[in-house]
């Protein structure tokens, strides 16, 4: 089971121009400022956008369950969040349900279903969220009675960093359900201004991780943030040996794009190359970190060792970087 911010990618291709008028750096996620708000209506105006099913954590759900239907396991996950009463909410709630998984979303009938603007250049991408409905989940849908008996059947959970931002009490209820019930919670720590301005709010979910995801940038931040030196190798064996609830080892994976995924467990720390597609066959790269956790996940669930699922995470990264955005309109080939 997921929780987190859905939101409906507004996805184009776009020039410099937009970048510096915006003041968006490519590679990045941010949340929409003021200054930022015009950039969707631009991008519907002028630049023929494609609308595709975002946000973190329901690509990466949405992905291991395209992973665990190909290999006859169907109806395998399901995922909540906040969303508006409105078209685009509509929109999102059919393509999750089409890619199998089961939604179960909060509704705000006050506030429009959040939208991620997703400038694409040179194969790059940079993301600009306005959370808007995403940002008012709250605890209470996790006391319906339908909640509890998604939760309660699920073994294993994912929440990314961005939720961080919304709801620090529903995280809680859900990792402590995974602590008292000895299931697997999987945390990603998702953007550099996450870990910079929501750092109590990091150090309490990671407390609650079993496996703690984030890229080479996100690493570097925490890093930084917390004086763990430079190299990365070492950096992952910290966070893996830093304060947990339970009794599980934790296991830390740094992805690095196109270079080696580092896995750190129990003071051992590995590497596993990733395999580079040629240039021209890059898309956008945008969905390629919610491509690989769920490929990882989809690994977990099929209860493979962890080199495996990290190659049916780099395997299913690879797949989405020549798509563009996470799209999942071809059979999957991976195998469990």
């Amino acid at each position: 089971m997921g929780m987190g911010n859905p939101l409906l990618d507004i996805s184009a291709e776009v020039p410099d121009s937009i970048l510096e008028k915006y003041d968006v750096k490519m590679d990045n996620a941010i949340l929409a400022e003021e200054k930022h708000i015009p950039i969707y209506k631009e991008l519907v105006d002028n630049y023929s956008p494609q609308y595709i099913a975002g946000g973190a954590t329901q690509n990466s759900i949405r992905v291991a369950q395209w992973i665990l239907t190909a290999n006859g396991k169907p109806g395998q996950s399901a995922y909540m969040g906040c969303v508006g009463n409105d078209e685009y909410g509509k929109k999102l709630e059919v393509c999750a349900a089409s890619d199998g998984v089961k939604v179960h979303y909060m509704k705000d009938a006050e506030t429009p279903t959040g939208t991620c603007a997703v400038l694409v250049k040179g194969g790059e991408r940079s993301l600009v969220a306005n959370l808007a409905a995403a940002n008012n989940f709250k605890p209470s849908h996790l006391e319906t009675a339908e909640s509890k008996a998604i939760y309660e059947s699920a073994s294993l959970y994912y929440i990314a960093g961005f939720f961080l931002t919304v709801s620090v009490d529903s995280l809680k209820i859900i990792a402590e359900h995974a602590l008292a019930n000895d299931k697997t919670f999987c945390l990603n720590l998702s953007a550099p201004f996450i870990i910079d301005f929501f750092g109590d709010q990091v150090a309490t979910a990671l407390e609650y991780a079993d496996y703690v995801f984030c890229n080479e940038s996100e690493a570097a931040t925490y890093a930084k943030k917390h004086e763990l030196g430079e190299d990365l190798k070492e950096v992952a064996l910290k966070i893996a040996a830093s304060p947990k609830k339970g009794s599980k080892p934790r296991t830390v994976i740094f992805t690095q794009g196109s270079e080696s995924t580092i896995v750190a467990c129990n003071g051992k720390c590995t590497e596993y190359a990733v395999t580079k597609i040629p240039k021209e066959q890059l898309v956008d790269t945008n969905g390629a970190g919610d491509a690989f956790v769920g490929g990882f996940l989809a690994g977990l669930l099929g209860e493979k060792e962890i080199g495996d699922a990290v190659e049916l995470g780099h395997k299913a990264a690879t797949f989405i970087i020549q798509q563009s955005g996470c799209t999942l309109d071809k059979p999957c080939e991976l195998k469990l």
